[in-house]
């Protein structure tokens, strides 16, 4: 293993967004992420305020487009279980359609409760330029606990395979989003 990282802000973990040549991608598996610039806005999501500035988002969306711009490619796939967890319709709402318009390839796999598609983990991880490989470590209440780079060029040609399967298994944001019930669609802003 290489370097682990304590912090999403950590340097270093920073730093592989900005070294990344052509592709950063990320695999997302749980139905909730507990982190703290996201609380305010996750709060206002319940409450059923209007989504308002989110800078957390903002600042990612600047990133991806201005990546996209130098001929970068973001993409992301999460597996989603339905029905939909509050924290899911709060990504799927208020930073999935951003992330999109941006420039990011989002990418959904819907499962029913109890199923998990065949051939993929249960972990996330980031794979940027297919050969940098960032293992995301969360608590089971999605808290972040550590992200490690990995060196194991076996752990690598995984990681690409999972993405390449993720990929081929999943739908575009867009189309996925086409599917959601009235209720959720009069929740976004």
């Amino acid at each position: 293993m290489g370097e682990t990282y304590s912090s999403l802000s950590d340097q270093g973990f920073l730093r592989h967004f900005t070294e990344f040549r052509e592709t950063a991608y990320r695999l997302e598996t749980l139905q909730a992420y507990d982190v703290s610039y996201e609380r305010a806005e996750f709060d206002r999501f319940l409450s059923g305020e209007p989504r308002g500035r989110f800078p957390g988002i903002a600042e990612w969306a600047d990133m991806v487009k201005q990546g996209v711009q130098e001929g970068k490619r973001f993409q992301r796939v999460h597996v989603v279980i339905e029905p939909l967890s509050d924290y899911v319709r709060f990504e799927c709402a208020w930073a999935y359609r951003h992330n999109v318009a941006a420039g990011e390839d989002v990418r959904i796999i819907p499962v029913e409760k109890g199923e998990w598609p065949d051939g993929l983990p249960r972990r996330d991880y980031w794979l940027f330029d297919s050969r940098v490989l960032v293992a995301m470590h969360y608590d089971p209440d999605g808290s972040f606990r550590s992200a490690e780079s990995v060196d194991n060029e076996s752990e690598i040609a995984h990681a690409r395979a999972w993405r390449d399967l993720a990929v081929a298994s999943s739908l575009a944001f867009p189309d996925y989003e086409r599917g959601f019930d009235e209720l959720m669609r009069e929740r976004r802003a």
